[in-house]
């Protein structure tokens, strides 16, 4: 079995809200309704567009974070919706759909690479802007085991966190001994000393949440 993501730029509500931001959304289908995940940093932008698109539910906001029940599914609303194409090639999507950096990223897996090729080429013809983030070939796990590798397990960090983390890591703050620290990585962002590290330390937890399982 072959996994691929697949890049595709749209003008859909979700995929706008995250242009030129680092901020990220995450989307479960129920067929009748979606749960969103938001990072705090476009929550207000997301729920009004989803309040404007298939209404809401409910939305509980929490720390930095948002999540929303809506009214509809969103694919009842998109026009340039992909599972027509997945069903054609035999494809499945692995929820959850992404969005990040104005384009929304699918999960797909495939029984074979022919199908994965034949897919991206069908989307490539119908005009889609797509490409491909990352392929590679997998099989189910025994035991226990996940079928997807742990990094599909990520969590959704807010811009700020994910900023923190990447400039803690770029600028040594993990090495031993330390080269940098929390009042250097303050100064980057433009902000105070005390909230970096709450962003830091929320964003190591999250990370931490997601990969224990598997190193335990």
């Amino acid at each position: 079995m072959y996994e691929a993501s697949l890049r595709i730029r749209d003008d859909s509500p979700y995929a706008a809200a995250t242009a030129g931001n680092a901020a990220s959304i995450e989307l479960w289908c129920n067929e009748h309704c979606d749960m969103l995940h938001v990072s705090h940093e476009v929550g207000a932008d997301v729920l009004a567009r989803v309040r404007d698109t298939v209404g809401v539910e409910t939305s509980v906001e929490r720390d930095d974070e948002l999540v929303v029940v809506t009214a509809d599914c969103l694919r009842h609303h998109e026009i340039d919706d992909i599972e027509g194409y997945l069903q054609k090639h035999g494809l499945l999507l692995l929820p959850p759909l992404r969005y990040r950096d104005g384009a929304k990223v699918c999960r797909l897996l495939a029984v074979s690479a022919d199908a994965l090729t034949a897919c991206f080429r069908d989307l490539i013809d119908s005009g889609f802007d797509v490409s491909v983030e990352s392929k590679r070939e997998t099989s189910f796990a025994s035991g226990d085991g996940p079928l997807l590798a742990p990094v599909d397990a990520m969590p959704a960090l807010t811009g700020r966190q994910r900023e923190a983390l990447r400039l803690a890591y770029e600028h040594g703050y993990y090495e031993l001994p330390r080269e940098t620290g929390t009042e250097a990585i303050a100064t980057q962002m433009g902000i105070s000393r005390r909230t970096a590290e709450e962003h830091l330390r929320r964003a190591e937890r999250k990370v931490m949440k997601s990969v224990i399982r598997y190193v335990l």
